[in-house]
């Protein structure tokens, strides 16, 4: 048994050494006093690190099918009133695909940029419609096509007739009017809302295209004076997650001495954000290139906003985790081990210093 506990004895890595043969000394204390705060700032910072959350990005081939996508707008044209504004999206086969359900809000802001009123537009964007009010606005369009007051835009492979539902038409004369007025107050419009178009490729534009010719040709003179100055407070497809920022928001493109057609170019990607409660919000990412083109006197076109999109076949999947319970206590004990290791030699260091600086005073005053 004696043999046994021998053995046993010689393979204790922490030999202690008798109470009489330790000496304890103000430098220890101190080293020591330093060690312990040091291994509780490391622990706190360990700890506020564990319970961090961890953003985890996977990529995926995009597989939805049938869903539809959100586009949220926020946009202010300072140099238009919203008599002249209409919006339009049309999809990659040239119809508009848009929820009927869709709201669009349009607010009078003055120069200084507070409300002078507000009128809400639903259904802006064409559709297929069965109502009688839809068969009367069909009616209108039809009269309106025979009297050649109709502006028809052409934007790549698409040219529409553009047709809405104006709040102001009505006596063409009026409408002028009205317009001129607003102009010369120096009225501009903020118009947001939300629209549900088809997951395919497409574009939206915010532009004069509700206006018939006629009325556009007694406000402006030429295409180069319409001034499509806009403030992009927010443009995004979905809902936005934690860490998202959207590349267009806070936008600001005022012209000054010249007029012309924006075009941003849109790449969006498919985006689930998981919560670590489970909770799984599906929204989307966008990258974006800008361009300008000026608008020259002769022109037929008028300048616009154009928004062109087109969706990534790659689906990003962004995910909230924990770090693993075991690499918390690896690096607590990596922290705490290598704390009171170099704490150790901190405190022999000391002690030879001091122990030094003590037998040389002595051997000077021996001298003495």
């Amino acid at each position: 048994m004696g043999l046994k506990s021998t053995a046993l004895k010689s393979l204790n890595a922490f030999p202690r050494a008798e109470e009489h043969l330790t000496q304890k000394t103000t430098s220890g204390a101190a080293v020591t006093i330093c060690g312990l705060v040091l291994m509780l700032t490391l622990f706190i910072h360990e700890l506020s690190f564990q319970l961090s959350t961890v953003i985890v990005h996977e990529m995926s081939v995009d597989v939805k099918r049938g869903q539809k996508l959100p586009i949220v707008i926020n946009m202010t044209f300072p140099a238009l009133p919203c008599a002249v504004l209409s919006l339009d999206a049309i999809d990659m086969s040239g119809k508009h695909e848009v929820d009927l359900d869709t709201n669009i809000w349009k607010i009078r802001v003055n120069k200084d940029g507070y409300i002078l009123g507000s009128e809400y537009v639903s259904d802006l964007v064409e559709g297929e419609h069965t109502t009688d009010v839809a068969k009367e606005e069909a009616a209108a369009k039809k009269a309106m096509e025979d009297a050649g007051h109709i502006h028809h835009e052409s934007h790549g492979e698409d040219a529409h007739g553009h047709f809405h539902e104006h709040k102001m038409m009505g006596d063409p004369q009026k409408v002028v009017k009205q317009i001129k007025k607003a102009l010369e107050e120096r009225e501009g419009c903020r118009i947001f809302g939300v629209l549900d178009v088809e997951r395919v490729a497409g574009n939206f534009h915010i532009s004069m295209h509700g206006l018939s010719i006629f009325v556009a040709q007694q406000v402006y003179a030429s295409a180069s004076d319409v001034n499509v100055s806009h403030v992009i407070h927010d443009l995004s497809f979905g809902p936005k997650y934690p860490g998202l920022h959207n590349p267009l928001d806070g936008t600001e493109r005022i012209l000054r001495d010249e007029s012309g057609t924006f075009k941003y170019f849109l790449k969006i990607v498919p985006t689930e954000y998981s919560y670590l409660n489970g909770i799984v919000m599906p929204t989307n990412q966008f990258s974006v290139t800008e361009y300008f083109m000026s608008a020259k006197v002769y022109e037929r076109n008028w300048p616009a906003v154009y928004f062109v999109y087109d969706l990534s076949p790659i689906a990003v999947n962004v995910r909230e985790e924990r770090r693993h319970i075991g690499h918390f206590f690896t690096r607590i004990c990596a922290v705490l081990g290598g704390t009171f290791a170099v704490t150790g030699m901190l405190d022999r260091w000391v002690y030879r210093l001091v122990e030094f600086v003590s037998n040389s005073n002595k051997g000077k005053s021996v001298m003495r």
